[in-house]
């Protein structure tokens, strides 16, 4: 076999190889689709959670993360996370000085004037650790994260 019809022989196999490995990768994993309103107060802390835990992974506590606060939080919710944050040395909005690999925003009910949802951070080990988080119904701001919401301390 000479050089010529080997080359054109080892591009096929390797043309056929990779087709069949990206098809058979694209086989593999199912449909996804995320969907959610800006009227929505769990999809708004749905939304700043991925958010927010993009720009920390990207820009490592970087500006986006500050300009996240600025517009998803009250500005007395802010302080009191940086009086927090001064106090236990890590990251207010994650309850932590690590980035958690996953997150998880559930609702669990409206009060009058706020909604409340649970937020589940799962960590690189597999652990995982919830924190409650009230927005007001009518802004549409983050007022309170918390082990426990506003209306069972």
């Amino acid at each position: 076999m000479n050089t010529k019809t080997r080359t054109v022989l080892t591009a096929g196999v390797l043309a056929v190889a990779l087709g069949l490995g990206a098809a058979a990768q694209a086989s593999a994993g199912a449909s996804r689709s995320v969907s959610g309103m800006p009227s929505d107060d769990i999809t708004r802390i749905a939304d700043f959670y991925g958010t927010y835990i993009d720009a920390v992974v990207d820009e490592d506590r970087g500006n986006l993360g500050q300009a996240l606060r600025s517009h998803y939080l009250t500005p007395a919710f802010q302080e009191e996370l940086a009086s927090w944050e001064d106090r236990e040395h890590a990251d207010g909005v994650l309850e932590a000085q690590n980035v958690p690999v996953a997150w998880k925003v559930t609702g669990s009910g409206s009060a009058g004037t706020y909604t409340e949802a649970v937020v589940t951070l799962t960590w690189g080990g597999g652990t995982t650790t919830k924190l409650v988080v009230d927005m007001s119904r009518d802004s549409h701001k983050i007022f309170h994260i918390g082990e426990k919401g506003v209306g069972r301390k």
